[in-house]
């Protein structure tokens, strides 16, 4: 005499379609917009708990998280300074929360030249005493929109300016002369 395993067979599949419904019935959706001096930017939302990352993904996008109650860290893409902002989230089973964050950014050019001809050199970039970055001769970077001191660099030469202030949708262009 032989068993039928039909309705084992069914079972299984059954609960194997139920088992991520069931993974997902304490978890709710966060999605986030990015701004960048009031257009649409680009960037990730992280999802921390306790210092850790729990959760990343690309604002835009659909995020599933547990409920619970979180610290959410927007990160820019594209800017040399790497900003984030930090807010706080709170998830509840079932719900979607929609999160938005602003980011004041400016772009920073500088032009080395020696002799009254462009020139390769470098620039550091720094913050408060940190430095943040570096930038080629001629090529333009967005950061966020501060304060800076800016090292223009060309051989062994050195071309410094302080308190360099880049505003929100500002193009500030520093031009270094050597000989």
């Amino acid at each position: 005499m032989t068993r039928s395993r039909t309705p084992w067979t069914l079972t299984l599949c059954l609960l194997t379609l139920a088992l991520p419904a069931l993974a997902d019935e304490g978890n709710g959706t966060v999605t986030c917009d990015i701004t960048e001096n009031g257009e649409a930017g680009s960037g990730e939302l992280s999802v921390m708990l306790e210092g850790k990352e729990i959760a990343r993904g690309t604002c835009g996008k659909d995020l599933r998280v547990a409920a619970g109650s979180y610290t959410a860290v927007f990160h820019l893409d594209g800017s040399l300074d790497s900003p984030e902002q930090s807010q706080p989230l709170t998830v509840k089973k079932g719900a979607k929360v929609q999160l938005k964050a602003e980011f004041a950014t400016g772009v920073l050019e500088i032009r080395i030249a020696s002799q009254g001809k462009r020139a390769a050199g470098m620039a550091v970039i720094k913050r408060g005493g940190q430095q943040i970055g570096t930038l080629g001769s001629g090529v333009a970077a967005h950061l966020s929109a501060g304060t800076y001191d800016v090292v223009a660099r060309y051989r062994t030469q050195d071309k410094a300016w302080s308190e360099v202030k880049v505003a929100a949708g500002q193009r500030v262009t520093l031009e270094a002369a050597f000989e």
